[in-house]
C-alpha cells in the first residue's frame, strides 16, 4: 500500500503513552520536531518531565506488582508478543514512512530493513519465551535446589535517534519476553514511530501499564528515569558520555542495574592478501556510509596494508559516487540528511579538524543540497590519517572515513586496539590462520571476517572498553540481564509422612 505524506502527517501520535492511554504532558508543554531533509516543522510532541516519569513508573509498577503480565502463562505471553510483531509487519509502510520523515533515513532502508527487523526482533524473543528452562542444582538426595529466573520488575529504556524503532525493539523484545514492564524514552528528535508502536502493542493485547512511552529531553526525562527509585534496571543506547552519567545516577539512587551500549570507532583491517578489492570496497563503504554514518558500529577507520592502499582507495572513491544523497523518499537515495542542523555542524567541524590536523581530503567534505533546507553532508574520505589524530580517535557519527596505513600484522592489531572504544571491527584476509589469530586479538565485541557484519538476532551485540557496560543486546544473553536469579532450597523430610 502506498501512503502519502499528507495522510501520515494526519495520523501521528504525539502525546505520551501512559497506562494504556495517550495523554498530554502534566505541564501541558510540547516541543517541535522537524524533518531533517527539509528543515521544516514536522510535529508537536508532548514534552515530558519528572511528573510524567512518575506517572509512567507508577503505572509500570502497578502492572508489575499485579502480575497480569509476569504471571501470564508463558505461551499466552508469547502469542501476544507475536501478535505485536505481526501488527508491526502489517503497518510496515506507515512506520517506515514515519521513521524516514522523522530521522531522515532513506525510505528504502526503513521499509526493507529497519521496520521488518523491528518486528523480527520482537518475534524472535517472543518465540524464546516457552523454550528457556530453569535449573535444578546437584545438591544430593536430602534437598532440592531450584535456580529460577524472575523478572527484574520495572525496566527503564532510553533509545537513540539513529534507529528509533529497531533500537527500541532490542530493549523491548527481551524485557517484555521475560515478564517485565517498561518505561521507555525515545530520543527527543525521533519519537513518532515508538509512540505508534506503543499503540500497536496495546492493540495486540498487552495489559495497561506494561509499556509506557515518555518523550522529552534527556536532561529531564532521562535523568528522572535514571534516578528513579522504583525503576529496577535502566537500559541505554547512545553516547559514552551520557552512559557514564547514567551510572552515576544509578549509584546515587537505588543501585539499579545499568545496561549500556555506547559509542565506537570501529576499525576495518584490510590485509595485503585480501581478495576481490571491488567487494572489499563495497563492504568498507557500506560500513561507513550506511545510515549516513550515524551508526555506533560504523567502520570509521580503514586500516589498510600499504601494498593495497592506493588500489583500494581508488575503488572507494568510485564507490562514493554510488552513494547518492537526496530526498529520503526517493528510491534512488542512499544517503539522507544528518538528523539535525546541530549534528550536521558537528560533523562538518570534524571535517575541518581533519584538514587542520594534516589529513588529506580525498573526496567529499562539504555540506550539499543546501537549497532543500536539509542537513546533508557528502560522503567524505581522508587519507594520510595518523591514529593519534582527533578524527581517528573521536566518534564523528557521520559519513567520514579515515584511512590509516600499516606494514605488519602486529602493527594492524595495535592500531585497531589503540582507541578507547571496542564495539565492532572488520577484517579482510584470505588466510584462515590470520583470520582466527587476529579476530582473537582485536578487542571488540563483534568481529566480522571478510564482511561488515553485526551478526544477527542469535548473536549478542555489545562492546569492550568504553563501548559497553553491564550487558548485551540481542540473543538469549539479553534475557538474562532483564531477570533476577533466585535460589529456592527445599529440605526434604527424612521419613515419609504418616
Amino acid at each position: 500500500m502506498t501512503m502519502t505524506t499528507d495522510r501520515i502527517n494526519s495520523t501521528f501520535r504525539t502525546q505520551a503513552f501512559i497506562d494504556g492511554t495517550f495523554v498530554d504532558a502534566v505541564s501541558g508543554r510540547s516541543y517541535q520536531t522537524e524533518n531533517p531533509a527539509t528543515g521544516q516543522p514536522l510535529a508537536e510532541i508532548a514534552e515530558g518531565d519528572l511528573a510524567d516519569v512518575d506517572r509512567a513508573v507508577a503505572a509500570a509498577r502497578a502492572a508489575a506488582d499485579g502480575g497480569a503480565w509476569s504471571g501470564m502463562h508463558p505461551g499466552d505471553r508469547k502469542r501476544m508478543l507475536i501478535r505485536f510483531a505481526d501488527l508491526i509487519d502489517d503497518h510496515t509502510e506507515e512506520l517506515a514512512l514515519t521513521e524516514s520523515l522523522d530521522a531522515g533515513k532513506p525510505l528504502s532502508d526503513t521499509r526493507s530493513l529497519d521496520i521488518p527487523e523491528t518486528a523480527g526482533c520482537i518475534r524472535w524473543h517472543a518465540e524464546a519465551i516457552d523454550k528457556l528452562y530453569d535449573e535444578v542444582a546437584p545438591v544430593g538426595q536430602g534437598s532440592v535446589a531450584m535456580i529460577v529466573r524472575e523478572p527484574i520488575g520495572v525496566v527503564g529504556a532510553i533509545v537513540p535517534w539513529n534507529y528509533p524503532a529497531q533500537m527500541a525493539a532490542w530493549k523491548l523484545g527481551p524485557a517484555l519476553a521475560t515478564g517485565n514492564t517498561v518505561v521507555i524514552k525515545p530520543a527527543q528528535q525521533t519519537s513518532l514511530s515508538l509512540l505508534r508502536l506503543a499503540e500497536l502493542a496495546t492493540e495486540a493485547g498487552l495489559p495497561r501499564g506494561v509499556l509506557n512511552v515518555v518523550p522529552g529531553p534527556g536532561a529531564t526525562v532521562g535523568v528522572a528515569m535514571a534516578r528513579h527509585r522504583d525503576i529496577d534496571a535502566i537500559a541505554f543506547t547512545g553516547s559514552t558520555e551520557v552512559g557514564r552519567t547514567l551510572l552515576h545516577h544509578a549509584a546515587e539512587s537505588n543501585l539499579k542495574r545499568v545496561l549500556l551500549e555506547l559509542g565506537g570507532k570501529s576499525p576495518q583491517i584490510v590485509m595485503a592478501d585480501a581478495a576481490d578489492l571491488d567487494r572489499v570496497s563495497e563492504q568498507t563503504a557500506n560500513a561507513i556510509f550506511w545510515n549516513m554514518g550515524e551508526n555506533c558500529s560504523a567502520g570509521s577507520r580503514l586500516i589498510v596494508h600499504r601494498s593495497v592502499k592506493d588500489e583500494l582507495l581508488e575503488r572507494l572513491v568510485a564507490q562514493t559516487r554510488t552513494w547518492i544523497a537526496g530526498d529520503p523518499l526517493d528510491p534512488a537515495t542512499r544517503i539522507g540528511p544528518m538528523v539535525t542542523r546541530a549534528h550536521m555542524d558537528r560533523v562538518l567541524d570534524y571535517i575541518r579538524i581533519g584538514r587542520d590536523e594534516g589529513a588529506r581530503l580525498v573526496t567529499g567534505g562539504r555540506r550539499i543540497l543546501e537549497e532543500t533546507g536539509g542537513y546533508f553532508v557528502e560522503p567524505t574520505i581522508f587519507d594520510g590519517v595518523r591514529n593519534d589524530m582527533r578524527i581517528a580517535q573521536e566518534e564523528i557519527f557521520g559519513p567520514v572515513l579515515c584511512v590509516i596505513e600499516f606494514d605488519t600484522e602486529a602493527e594492524a592489531i595495535a592500531l585497531a586496539n589503540d582507541t578507547p572504544y571496542g564495539l565492532a571491527a572488520s577484517l579482510y584476509t584470505e588466510n584462515v590462520h590470520v583470520a582466527h589469530r587476529m579476530a582473537r586479538a582485536i578487542k571488540a565485541g563483534t568481529v566480522g571476517v571478510n564482511a561488515y557484519s553485526e551478526g544477527d538476532m542469535t548473536t549478542p551485540f555489545g562492546g569492550y572498553k568504553q563501548s559497553g557496560f553491564g550487558g548485551h543486546d540481542k540473543s538469549l544473553h539479553a534475557h538474562d540481564q532483564y531477570t533476577q536469579l533466585k535460589t529456592i532450597w527445599l529440605e526434604l523430610a527424612d521419613r515419609p509422612a504418616r
